[in-house]
């Protein structure tokens, strides 16, 4: 993981970060946003970049945890998006040391994540994320297929095998939507998509 977050930090210039804050969350989120609540609630936003969906959602009226830790995004995101219902923590997946132990997120959030990490790391995530989130809380996460990006490695991603742990984990599968990607580029490269989101139900 730490070769990944290096290769961000590398890449994260002016060009790179407005490209990436860029993209509409709309449009991100479009086969899962039905799950989102329209009251006021506690997100935390794991890998949150720039911030661009973190202030979607304090847009909303959300409070939002943005956890990234790669410096150079994390501290563009509190300069681009500086509102006062988004708070930003340096940490890092699998274990996430630094994330409030039973905080009790009403949603937690992956986008765009999973594919960096290997099966061992997310058989170590899954559970730790699983004690962030509220009872009846929602865990949406994207999930690459295809080639990453130069200097940022991805793993194959096996949508079943994250379902299994999941629901070992007391979570229980609420959609599972394959979709395109949004960016021209991931699409020429011939990347795709599964979004899953989850319900904890204990």
């Amino acid at each position: 993981m730490q070769n990944v977050l290096e290769g961000y930090a590398a890449v994260a210039t002016a060009d790179f970060i407005a490209a990436y804050d860029g993209l509409s969350p709309e449009s991100i989120y479009e086969h899962v946003v039905d799950l989102i609540p329209n009251r006021s609630i506690r997100i935390a936003d794991i890998g949150a970049g720039t911030g661009r969906d973190a202030a979607w959602f304090a847009a909303k009226g959300h409070d939002i945890l943005a956890i990234e830790p790669v410096r150079e995004l994390r501290e563009a995101g509190q300069t681009l998006h500086p509102a006062a219902n988004i708070k930003w923590l340096d940490d890092c997946l699998p274990y996430l040391h630094a994330a409030p132990i039973g905080s009790s997120f009403d949603l937690v959030t992956l986008c765009a994540v999973w594919q960096h990490l290997t099966d061992a790391d997310r058989a170590i995530a899954i559970p730790r994320l699983a004690t962030m989130i509220a009872p009846s809380g929602i865990l949406i996460m994207s999930l690459r297929h295809g080639p990453g990006a130069k200097g940022r490695r991805v793993f194959p991603v096996s949508p079943d095998m994250t379902i299994e742990i999941a629901h070992a984990c007391g979570l229980r599968l609420l959609r599972r939507q394959d979709a395109n990607s949004v960016q021209k580029g991931n699409q020429a490269m011939g990347v795709s998509w599964t979004w899953l989101a989850f319900e904890k139900v204990c």
